[in-house]
């Protein structure tokens, strides 16, 4: 079939052409930009999952819903060797732009714009001759406002200024944080307090975060009330039903169907992650010669689309880890596809678990793998123990 038609999007945080199964989410988040607008008291919001469930496209589709009722949003993708104080501020930076032209004061938008400034420049992180931050910004920094040095005390401070801009205008601001889990320890206690402090006053800025299942351990672990500070929505793969209108909608819309057999065969595949099924369909409709595709066609298909996983979805993320890091995921793959204690690892590799502490370590930093409680740990990415099981130790 035409591959210029193809409407499948195996791409990284990039919107399928079917959002199936996320109603709830949607919903979730409609309530949650419907009580801030209205001044009612409403929480931040969590998504969590594996590598490849859509926890970046929700939260772009989060970002689109919150633009539609014309907040300010901003978003940014923490790193792990990177404060947030700059990107925070940029993001706050293009919130606060999409509002000005609404203000009917543009005094209180240039003080605000001072605040902010102050704020990006007490980055103490930045190299050495970079301090003065200023993309756009004209007006000179203010003093005494969110310019301390204390990352939580100034992030406090900026927020409360910014939903002051907000509530000018009857609207809110939505900070997008993706990859929160790589958020520094700091800087989550400081995101943390902000969000406390705004929860208390009613202001109406909201952190929406998105991030690897543990991320809730690595909030609760910074500030105890964390866990009545966030939303927490933990996404997972696909049931059947959501599965199949993912790749029934968009095909019909061009025309084309899928045999029943067909569609067993793709879920079968995919396991219904959405990733997955993407990948899957879209090589199914390349090769398909005619429709409806068939499972003759998914079968033909399979190969190639597991190869193309093998390189860009699996491969990318194994060529990062070190040989000793990767005879560490041999072992947790050789155990089997659950959780499994960090105990049983080191006796598969004849080590003591202390010395193993570096490996793991540096594979949690990097996002392969995560704690899935103490004294266990999981991949990070779906059937990532199937395909080391497929590559030479």
């Amino acid at each position: 079939m035409d591959p210029v038609r193809n409407p499948y999007a195996p791409g990284a945080g990039q919107r399928p052409p079917e959002l199936a199964g996320r109603d709830r989410e949607l919903q979730q988040f409609e309530v949650v930009l419907e009580r801030v607008a209205r001044g009612r008291p409403e929480r931040s919001m969590v998504v969590t999952g594996l590598r490849g469930v859509g926890k970046t496209v929700l939260l772009n589709t989060f970002k689109s819903m919150a633009m539609q009722r014309l907040w300010g949003t901003g978003k940014i993708e923490a790193r792990p060797d990177r404060s947030i104080r700059r990107p925070v501020a940029a993001a706050l930076h293009m919130a606060v732009r999409e509002l000005a032209p609404r203000h009917r004061a543009p005094e209180r938008i240039e003080e605000f714009l001072g605040v902010l400034k102050a704020f990006a420049m007490r980055d103490t992180s930045a190299a050495k001759g970079t301090s003065h931050w200023s993309p756009g910004i004209d007006v000179p920094a203010a003093r005494g406002r969110a310019d301390s040095g204390d990352l939580e005390i100034d992030l406090t401070e900026l927020f409360v200024d910014a939903a002051a801009v907000a509530t000018d205008l009857g609207v809110g601001i939505a900070l997008f944080i993706d990859e929160m889990q790589d958020v520094q320890v700091e800087d989550v206690s400081a995101l943390c307090a902000a969000c406390h402090e705004l929860s208390q006053n009613g202001g109406p800025l909201i952190v929406v975060g998105a991030g690897l299942p543990h991320l809730p351990s690595v909030l609760s672990a910074s500030k105890s009330y964390s866990e009545r500070l966030f939303r927490y929505a933990r996404i997972d793969r696909l049931d059947r039903e959501a599965a199949d209108l993912a790749l029934i909608v968009p095909a019909a819309e061009e025309g084309v169907e899928f045999t029943q057999e067909a569609l067993d065969a793709l879920y079968e595949a995919a396991d219904g992650y959405p990733y997955f099924v993407q990948a899957y369909g879209k090589v199914a409709w390349d090769l398909a010669p005619r429709s409806p595709i068939t499972a003759e066609d998914v079968r033909v298909a399979a190969p190639e689309a597991e190869e193309e996983l093998a390189v860009g979805f699996f491969g990318s993320r194994y060529e990062r880890a070190t040989p000793a890091e990767r005879d560490y995921m041999h072992a947790i793959a050789s155990i089997g596809d659950e959780p499994v204690a960090t105990a049983e690892v080191a006796e598969l590799l004849g080590r003591k678990p202390s010395s193993l502490s570096p490996a793991r370590d540096s594979l949690i930093k990097k996002g392969l793998i995560y704690s899935a409680e103490r004294g266990l740990i999981a991949f990070t990415v779906p059937h990532f123990g199937k395909f080391l099981r497929s590559q030479p130790i």
